[in-house]
């Protein structure tokens, strides 16, 4: 009997969309349309990364990750919600939830560990310009960016492996628009305990770590940018920031909402909404805003469409060495 009452939801059935008067093909052409703009908008920055020598410095090469990680996370909830609208069923196996919480863990917790190595590029880049080739090296680059990567799914791989062990007695109807660690212990029959001392403990480190660290960076910019006494200059710092802030505010922002907002007190569609924005609009928005607000990637993208690549930064009269073999990083492409 024990057996009997702790058996596993073969499928589980998403009520995220059930709420909405949407027909299902307005809404996978939507989806669709949106998910065609993330992946052209976050592939047009990496493939300008990749091919104009302007853009290998270590701004541009954390960059590329983030845009590598808005295509794999919203890869990892899109397109099972377009075969769901297509077939007009809100439906996922068990094993495809299990798969979908693994993968969107990962890509999410490595995201605020990325903001703040991207934060600590600006701060060394600001404050520290002597020492930023040293600082800043290749190597150190690769170094940050893979630990990165380990961090979020390490993170991930303790959440799956415990939500693994959930027991859900026949529920299998998940309040939410694609599979994670919040709906599925709302919906759990055993106990959770273990689980959310795991989702705090954890969030120390992937969430609270990080934000200290961009607070802490930004701290000692504002520092250095408000000693500086050209009105120019000190605008060109702040224009190097601006839009690092804007994604940060959008992703931490959300990610909050998404995954500290309390259990009560919100309906189904408020929930669907702000899901929608942290896996969807998010990834769609990070390459609008620097391409818009870049003058070396809108540079680079001109170059592009005029199929008129140089190897080597035209404004080199303040270039330094960035170990990154026999390339030369522009700190006017850098900043």
């Amino acid at each position: 009997m024990a057996a009997e009452n702790h058996t596993q939801a073969k499928e589980f059935i998403f009520l995220g969309f059930s709420g909405l008067p949407a027909n299902p093909t307005f809404l996978f052409v939507l989806f669709l349309a949106a998910y065609m703009a993330i992946v052209v908008g976050n592939l047009m920055i990496l493939i300008l990364v990749l091919a104009d020598s302007c853009l290998h410095s270590p701004m541009y090469f954390f960059l590329s990750h983030l845009s590598c990680l808005d295509i794999c996370l919203s890869t990892v909830v899109i397109p099972k919600m377009l075969v769901n609208f297509l077939h007009q069923q809100n439906t996922i196996s068990y094993r495809q939830c299990l798969a979908q919480t693994f993968f969107l863990i990962g890509f999410a917790g490595c995201e605020p560990t990325l903001l703040a190595v991207m934060a600590y590029d600006r701060y060394a880049a600001i404050c520290r310009p002597l020492h930023y080739s040293l600082l800043m090296s290749k190597r150190v680059c690769v170094q940050l960016a893979s630990a990165t990567w380990v961090w979020g799914f390490l993170d991930s791989a303790i959440h799956t492996a415990l939500a693994a062990n959930l027991s859900f007695c026949g529920v299998n109807q998940i309040p939410h628009i694609f599979c994670d660690v919040p709906p599925l212990l709302k919906i759990a029959c055993s106990d959770t305990r273990v689980n959310e001392l795991a989702t705090h403990i954890t969030s120390l480190f992937v969430g609270l770590v990080p934000i200290l660290i961009i607070i802490l960076s930004y701290i000692y910019i504002l520092a250095s940018v408000l000693r500086i006494r050209s009105g120019g200059d000190r605008r060109k710092a702040f224009s190097t920031c601006a839009s690092h802030l804007i994604v940060l505010f959008l992703c931490l922002g959300n990610a909050f909402l998404n995954y500290n907002r309390p259990s009560a007190g919100y309906s189904l569609e408020i929930d669907t909404l702000i899901s929608t924005m942290f896996c969807i609009v998010n990834p769609m928005l990070n390459p609008l805003i620097y391409s818009l607000r870049n003058n070396e990637v809108k540079e680079a993208l001109r170059k592009l469409l005029n199929c008129k690549w140089t190897r080597t930064c035209t404004n080199a009269h303040s270039s330094f060495q960035g170990g990154w073999g026999n390339e030369v990083w522009c700190s006017c492409c850098h900043a």
